[in-house]
């Protein structure tokens, strides 16, 4: 046995650093670089200071090169400090500490996409709404264009200039969102002469994220239009090619050149150029009955933030202490039940009646609740990978 040990040689001492490290970036899968970091801690050592795991989530999404840095929330709810002393070592655990988010960004990033669904959880704002709350963006989350028989749509204000372009802004289920395509159904006025339908001319899609943080009364609700519709609120770190878009009234589907990573969860759909006149007043608007943005979560775990001209990373070992507002898919049945029976009641003759301290106490019945993450939450550390 002795004589076996002395004879054995590190693979990384025999192949040299070079040829190394080109074999590592051939592992694609965050469990097979998992398990070769368990292999020594000559290994370990490597893997890290070639930062491997994120050349990984840069492999599958471009837009990671916009992280400045990454830091780790401890359990006592601040933030891990750089360790003072010599510059190697705080080198080494900086490594050491990006390498375990990035490990984990991976995995999300990489894990089966069978699972996708609408990623929606709230309406940030519109850039204008022809008849506020009745035509409110927040009807674009209702997968039907009729409640009851009653019209359930947002539509723009009316243009003379058939270029004048409208946007929509949605807040979805996390910070880190992979997002793979848009499905816009544009809707038909059946109450108008004719059934036109209010399609775009083009459609195209950012993502990004906010410059302060999203508080909840910015967002929309009965009583609140919108605050933060203007670009300067935002970062844009993806901008999708433009699409045309079909004068129909049926979802119609938006694939993206390749899933993008949504890196501080706000989404932007921008309607481009008008092509529906109405009759009555000689205007030209854009109507939109129901919108879905098409992806996952990639980690409840993780947060951005805005930092210098780029974006911080923040980990949550402990997700209880995670921040970011949560929807089940589970609910979403629910919500838009809720939604439909709060829409129904703006629309009837029953709300006009009532104003003052009871409009106000009513709005505030019919606002969606945030949910944040509970307790049973639970992160993927590394070691699960092996």
């Amino acid at each position: 046995m002795e004589e076996v040990a002395e004879s054995s040689t590190d693979f990384l001492d025999f192949l040299g650093p070079d040829t190394s490290a080109t074999i590592f970036t051939m592992l694609h899968d965050p469990a097979d670089l998992a398990r070769a970091s368990a292999v020594s801690r000559s290994w370990r050592t490597f893997v890290i200071a070639n930062q491997f795991s994120k050349m990984q989530c840069l492999r599958v999404c471009p837009e990671v090169s916009t992280f400045a840095r990454v830091e780790v929330s401890s359990s006592s709810g601040g933030k891990d400090q750089d360790v003072a002393g010599p510059s190697a070592r705080a080198e080494g655990e900086r490594l050491s500490r990006d390498h375990m988010v990035y490990m984990h960004l991976a995995h999300g990033l990489l894990a089966p996409y069978s699972d996708a669904r609408g990623c929606i959880t709230h309406c940030i704002g519109a850039s204008s709404t022809d008849n506020f709350p009745e035509e409110t963006i927040e009807n674009t989350l209702e997968p039907v264009d009729r409640v009851e028989m009653r019209p359930s749509y947002w539509s723009s204000g009316g243009q003379r200039d058939p270029a004048v372009p409208e946007w929509l802004i949605y807040r979805l289920q996390a910070d880190l969102c992979l997002v793979d395509e848009v499905k816009v159904q544009p809707f038909k006025a059946f109450f108008q002469y004719g059934d036109p339908i209010y399609s775009a001319k083009c459609i195209r899609f950012q993502m990004g994220y906010p410059t302060s943080p999203l508080r909840p009364e910015t967002l929309v609700c009965d009583e609140n239009e919108g605050q933060l519709i203007d670009d300067s609120n935002y970062v844009w770190t993806y901008t999708s090619p433009e699409f045309p878009m079909l004068q129909e009234n049926v979802l119609q589907s938006f694939k993206l050149p390749h899933p993008v990573l949504c890196i501080g969860g706000v989404v932007k759909v921008e309607l481009l150029g008008r092509v529906q006149k109405q009759a009555i007043d000689g205007l030209y608007y854009i109507c939109v009955s129901h919108v879905q943005i098409v992806g996952k979560p990639v980690s409840r775990e993780l947060e951005v933030a805005p930092h210098g001209k780029g974006v911080v990373m923040n980990y949550y070992p402990d997700p209880r202490r995670c921040s970011v507002a949560r929807r089940d898919s589970s609910g979403d049945d629910g919500r838009s039940k809720w939604h439909g029976f709060a829409s129904r009641f703006w629309h009837s003759g029953t709300a006009r009646g009532i104003g003052g301290l009871n409009q106000g106490l009513l709005s505030r019945l019919f606002r969606a609740p945030l949910q944040f993450r509970g307790e049973d939450d639970v992160s993927d550390e590394e070691g699960e990978l092996l």
